[in-house]
């Protein structure tokens, strides 16, 4: 058994000792087909009786430019990548997307209500090759690409000028509306999420709507109004929260339908928005669609296997491009290469589900019980 040395080798001291060359001390971890096994085992086993781990990656960022990591910007609390469904499955593209090619992700948290400057330091610190921006605004897309690195932008902002991947929200979410709509529905709310990076909550008018400066929220409502529009109704009542969890979808839906008690239906722009609908239903020992239709967006597991009628966006597909388009971006800036894609829109589907119904008889539904 080898005994531990309480002193700590580097590279170049480790080399010294076993007569080789500090490059041959490198390989036995980074490019170990370079070596003969025999002489890669004698160096990992003299490496271990010392304490050493292999090469100080920073000092091999220096040298070889990569960092070997991707920056990933979240404009909500690091907690959220692992509860939220549709992130989760996001990111699981994000890593499906890294299989094979030796790089980690780094998280980077711009929480709902972080200043800009403490979303620039974040990534001003970050050991980065580039960064996937997911579902931020624009002020944190330009404290990214003042970096000079490589940048794709997933979801919003749509008009940054970088590379995208994404969805044509204003259309994907028509059908939604439209088989309210088709089902007979005239008195109907929208419940949606973060319309601005500044905090806004409660009822929001269609001007507010319009002046949105998060894209996805802003063209998902509006892409509801349209057909809205189109079938002569005449108020919708927009009920928005900053934080999209369980507890505000659930309050968001007890404002809307406290106020408006004639309401029929709901579009919600969230699967967990629609969640939320139908746990206020529950409590109320009401159900979809009987006593009121209810929609979502995202098509996350949960939402389906209850039935909502949702869109379903392809979340993996999503971060498994944004992270494909990525790494062909940072590729060409070290071999200054143009780079092939910049753009892509991935396609949504409708899932009918079983909560949309024909409009109740109308009375008003007393939601304070």
């Amino acid at each position: 058994m080898v005994k531990r040395s309480h002193n700590r080798k580097t590279l170049a001291s480790l080399a010294a000792e076993l007569g080789v060359s500090r490059t041959t001390v490198s390989n036995a971890y980074n490019r170990p087909d370079q070596l003969a096994p025999a002489t890669r085992e004698r160096i990992l086993t003299a490496a271990a009786a010392h304490g050493y781990t292999g090469p100080d990656p920073t000092a091999r960022s220096l040298r070889t430019r990569r960092a070997d990591s991707t920056g990933v910007l979240l404009t909500e609390h690091l907690s959220y990548a692992f509860e939220d469904a549709a992130s989760v499955d996001f990111l699981a593209g994000m890593a499906e997307a890294s299989t094979g090619a030796a790089t980690t992700l780094t998280l980077i948290p711009a929480g709902p209500d972080a200043p800009s400057d403490d979303a620039a330091a974040l990534l001003a610190r970050a050991a980065v090759d580039g960064f996937v921006i997911y579902s931020v605004s624009a002020g944190s897309v330009a404290a990214a690409a003042q970096r000079g690195l490589p940048v794709v932008v997933c979801d919003q902002p749509k008009d940054s000028g970088l590379p995208f991947v994404g969805i044509d929200d204003r259309a994907a979410i028509k059908p939604a509306a439209r088989a309210l709509v088709d089902a007979g529905h005239r008195n109907i709310g929208i419940l949606c999420i973060r319309l601005r990076h500044e905090r806004l909550d409660g009822f929001v008018t269609r001007e507010q709507v319009e002046a949105a400066d998060m894209h996805v929220q802003r063209d998902r409502v509006l892409g509801a109004l349209d057909v809205f529009d189109d079938a002569a109704l005449s108020e919708v009542p927009i009920v928005t929260r900053h934080i999209n969890d369980a507890s505000t979808a659930r309050a968001a839906a007890e404002e809307l339908l406290a106020a408006r008690p004639e309401l029929t239906a709901v579009l919600c722009t969230t699967d967990s928005m629609a969640l939320g609908v139908l746990g206020v239903l529950r409590d109320a020992g009401l159900a979809a669609p009987k006593d009121l239709s209810v929609t979502g967006f995202d098509g996350i597991t949960t939402a389906l296997l209850v039935g909502l009628t949702t869109v379903v966006q392809p979340n993996k597909a999503k971060g498994a491009a944004a992270g494909h388009m990525l790494a062909e971006h940072i590729d060409a800036a070290l071999s200054e290469t143009a780079p092939v894609h910049d753009h892509k829109l991935l396609p949504t589907r409708f899932n009918e589900g079983t909560t949309v119904g024909s409009p109740r008889e109308q009375h008003f539904l007393d939601w304070q019980l």
